[in-house]
């Protein structure tokens, strides 16, 4: 598709409404032979190289300016062997497309928060989701892939075939390849999960969040959960009075239902003064859909992460200040309470890092209104510049379009073996709109071939 088809204003646009790029050519692929040809013809012709599968990147890495979008979003067959539980999910497939699928089972795997985001990007990155502390993130449940590389190639990453590719696909993001199917582990799940929400006035926040960290601690595996810092919207079931004003909601996903729920649910639904309470049983592809309507695309975002080595009282009082002096009442500051499974994944069996980081934040700045983004970008960087004593790093599904923090993301240990690796599968950087792990320089004459 080209600037001059009628098509082409849609095609460029990505789900993050602050980047505005044009790219020369977008490629829209039906299956991986024309991946091929997309990877041939961007580097025969020198052109920068974008890769958009759901197109939810923060970054706005599914398009750029000048060069081509390798676009994914037409493959979305999902594949499902319930004998030895897995799924095989091509690369413009959605959590929702997956939910769809695997829920008529009871089956599912840890996905996004959102159901319209991409299957492969988020799992690329790592994978936070309601089911993390039962079943990993969503690259621990990744078995194997199919991966295009730089040089053309198909090759197929998995614990026997090319293990080095596997490691580095799973928290290392698009940086070694287009990966255009995932081979996943599903889990019973569902339909029916015990989930829901606790909501509390904002001048409640300290409480709730000290509450929250102690509570979490001798939390089941079985239950993950999420504080938000928010501005109360118009709903029926909250307070006229408190509509617009702060507000601090809990949220929080069993991997099951039952007795064993509700008693984990217990002493939340007995803390403080709540002004609502939404925890009950839920099909959990509608709960995995129910953040849709409140982050659909268009309007303009700006992410900041980091991990956090323990939530003390001086770092509630610092996101407490930050939740103060919202800049949009469209952002938000979400604390998720990690550990369980995602903990117990020795740290370098994937790329993912921060992994014994027991809290993960991320600061979500948005603005629906089109009004520019540098007040929120500021007010989202200055909490991750402030926050920075009680961080071990970011995470790499929250990260921006920051190259400085890759290095940060990964760790020193980490991000050297990713070199190396990105030295065999991509040399000449082709894949480099991403949180770029860039090969080892060397004189053009020595330049290696890509794999």
């Amino acid at each position: 598709m080209l600037p001059s088809d009628e098509a082409y204003e849609q095609a460029r646009r990505v789900w993050n409404g602050a980047v505005d790029r044009r790219p020369a050519l977008v490629a829209r692929c039906s299956g991986v032979v024309d991946v091929v040809r997309a990877v041939e013809f961007a580097r025969e012709h020198g052109l920068s190289t974008a890769v958009r599968g759901g197109a939810h990147s923060v970054a706005g890495f599914g398009t750029c300016d000048g060069g081509i979008v390798i676009d994914l979003s037409r493959m979305r067959g999902i594949r499902l062997d319930l004998v030895q539980r897995t799924a095989r999910v091509e690369a413009g497939a959605t959590w929702g497309d997956l939910d769809h699928e695997t829920q008529a089972y009871g089956l599912a795997t840890t996905g996004g928060t959102v159901s319209t985001a991409g299957v492969v990007g988020l799992a690329l990155g790592g994978g936070v989701g309601r089911l993390m502390r039962k079943h990993g993130l969503a690259c621990d449940n990744l078995l194997a892939a199919d991966v295009v590389t730089a040089g053309g190639r198909t090759l197929r990453a998995s614990a026997d075939e090319n293990a080095d590719l596997h490691w580095g696909i799973r928290g290392g993001g698009g940086n070694f390849g287009i990966v255009t199917s995932l081979e996943l582990r599903l889990h019973p799940v569902g339909p029916d999960v015990s989930a829901g929400a606790v909501f509390f006035r904002g001048r409640d926040a300290g409480d709730v969040l000290r509450f929250c960290r102690d509570w979490v601690e001798t939390a089941p595996d079985e239950l993950t959960t999420t504080v938000r810092l928010a501005t109360a919207r118009a709903e029926p079931f909250l307070p006229e009075d408190l509509h617009g004003e702060g507000i601090v909601v809990v949220e929080g996903c069993y991997a099951g239902g039952g007795e064993a729920a509700s008693e984990a649910f217990r002493p939340l639904q007995g803390f403080g003064s709540p002004v609502a309470d939404t925890i009950g049983p839920v099909p959990y592809s509608a709960l995995q859909a129910s953040a849709d309507s409140s982050w659909g695309s268009g309007a303009r975002n700006a992410f900041e992460s980091f991990h956090l080595r323990a939530l003390t009282d001086d770092a509630i009082e610092t996101l407490l200040y930050f939740h103060r002096r919202v800049t949009s009442p469209q952002s938000e500051i979400h604390v998720y309470n990690v550990g369980g499974a995602v903990a117990r994944v020795p740290e370098g069996e994937t790329a993912v890092a921060h992994r014994t980081a027991p809290f993960l934040v991320a600061a979500l700045a948005r603005s629906a209104d089109g009004a520019g983004p540098d007040e929120h970008v500021e007010w989202a960087r200055e909490l991750g510049a402030v926050m920075a004593p009680w961080s071990t790093g970011p995470c790499v599904n929250f990260l921006g379009d920051s190259g400085d923090a890759v290095a940060a993301a990964y760790g020193e240990r980490t991000l050297a073996r990713l070199v190396a690796l990105k030295n065999v599968y991509d040399p000449t950087n082709l894949f480099r709109i991403n949180h770029n792990v860039a090969p080892t320089p060397l004189p053009s004459a020595r330049r290696p071939v890509a794999v």
